[in-house]
């Protein structure tokens, strides 16, 4: 790894003390992998009965593991959306409450997707999560890896988080906010960020977080949860921020994590001027205490009375009849109040939380483009909707037509013609058309293996 700047070696030494030696050794080892198992698309107790990966538990995450697989993107698992890659202390601060799951949750810095996807995994049909990029080129990436994981009521925005706050006002019950840092803790896992570090950049970095968290507060609902994190170590992101929020916010109050994460985490320090009396329930994870990365984390209650969490879906103009139709060829079951039109496209979303045309990069599932007469499916119709598919075509892992499928060629269908789903392992891949018993490929271009 390369060398540590002095200032920040400085730094690490008056927060650590004695231990200061132990973190910089764990420094020369290889960052630690880690993956979630994608629960929105398969249980824990089926993904157990074909688990080729890992058997190593995370303890703090139930369905996370560690993993020293090589080439994990390459694996068909992958591709399906069976799994998300993830660093391990990057999914401590999604598991710090328990979360309800019709809760509408708003994840306020979300690219490339790790938080978001977690916290997706927590809800049910009537939750919904709202997960927010500032950055275009961030904010497709985000958007990918949701629908490759095939996650409903979802919606993508791209947009500062003071806009955010405006047209979201009082909406939601928890809210994510894994604030843009310095990134000390990902010193041995991404070392463009030891060029990038400096005490300036810190400053910089601790005004931005005090503005994204402001903008928060007017997102939440009455009663609702934030949950602060950072990949950094430096007290002027993390407790200082906690500490002048609180100062500033009687109304909120800083209460303690879930006991499965305080003991793989050590306690908020306490620092000179510090005004609030519990931080230490703010949680650090070091890289040579637990297996991970760097990560702080702090949850903020606010203590007003809790505002309902079920809205009624709102009405929505009636469904084109070409839309109706291809779902009914398509699916064997469908809510066919979830169908509605976003940005003049067929979408697939609950409406609970309504989403106005041209405030969202993405709504809900696309179920395709309208063409003349025709609809043409989207990916992510198929990732999503898969196991609601009348035409299957089930792969299995050591399949020659799997690998085929996943080079972009046609394969043996052994199905009616029409739209197909293809399938590994009982889990959506991607689509095809079947004519013939072929299956035309429809698998993305840029996805192929």
């Amino acid at each position: 790894m390369k060398q540590l700047p002095i200032a920040f070696e400085n730094r690490m030494k008056a927060l650590l003390g004695d231990e200061f030696a132990d973190y910089i050794k764990e420094l020369q080892n290889p960052p630690v992998k880690a993956f979630r198992v994608n629960t929105d698309k398969i249980s824990l107790d089926d993904f157990t009965k074909i688990n080729n990966i890992s058997d190593k538990k995370i303890p703090y995450v139930e369905n996370g593991y560690y993993l020293e697989y090589e080439k994990i993107g390459n694996h068909p698992y992958h591709h399906a959306g069976l799994i998300y890659v993830q660093e391990p202390a990057a999914m401590a601060p999604a598991e710090c409450i328990d979360i309800e799951p019709d809760w509408c949750v708003l994840d306020m810095c979300a690219a490339p997707g790790g938080k978001s996807t977690q916290l997706k995994n927590k809800l049910n049909d009537t939750g919904v999560l709202v997960s927010n990029e500032y950055v275009a080129s961030r904010c497709k990436i985000l958007t990918g890896n949701i629908e490759r994981l095939g996650l409903h009521n979802t919606v993508t925005t791209c947009m500062d988080t003071n806009k955010l706050a405006s047209i979201f006002r009082d909406c939601f019950d928890l809210i994510m906010v894994d604030a843009p840092c310095s990134g000390e803790g990902m010193f041995r896992k991404e070392e463009v960020a030891i060029d990038d570090w400096s005490e300036n950049n810190v400053a910089m970095c601790a005004k931005r977080q005090r503005e994204i968290l402001e903008n928060a507060v007017s997102a939440l609902k009455s009663g609702g949860y934030i949950i602060y994190a950072t990949c950094t170590f430096s007290l002027e992101e993390n407790e200082k921020i906690v500490d002048s929020f609180l100062d500033n916010h009687p109304d909120f109050e800083i209460i303690p994590v879930n006991e499965r994460v305080q003991k793989y985490t050590c306690d908020g320090i306490r620092f000179d001027g510090c005004k609030c009396d519990n931080i230490h329930f703010a949680r650090r994870f070091y890289p040579h205490k637990a297996k991970g990365e760097g990560q702080f984390m702090a949850v903020l209650h606010h203590k007003g009375e809790s505002a309902n969490k079920f809205t009624p879906p709102a009405s929505h103009k009636k469904t084109d009849k070409i839309i109706t139709d291809f779902l009914d060829d398509t699916l064997t079951e469908y809510n066919s109040a979830y169908v509605q039109q976003y940005n003049g496209n067929p979408v697939y979303y609950n409406n609970r939380l309504p989403i106005k045309d041209g405030q969202a990069f993405c709504c809900g599932i696309t179920i395709g483009e309208i063409r003349k007469n025709y609809i043409m499916p989207h990916h992510q119709f198929f990732m999503a909707l898969g196991k609601n598919f009348k035409r299957k075509i089930n792969l299995t892992l050591d399949s020659d037509s799997l690998l085929k499928y996943l080079h972009g060629e046609e394969i043996d269908a052994d199905c009616d013609n029409g739209w197909a789903v293809v399938m590994v392992d009982g889990v959506a891949l991607g689509g095809a058309k079947v004519v013939n018993k072929k299956a035309k490929n429809h698998y993305p271009k840029g996805l192929r293996k």
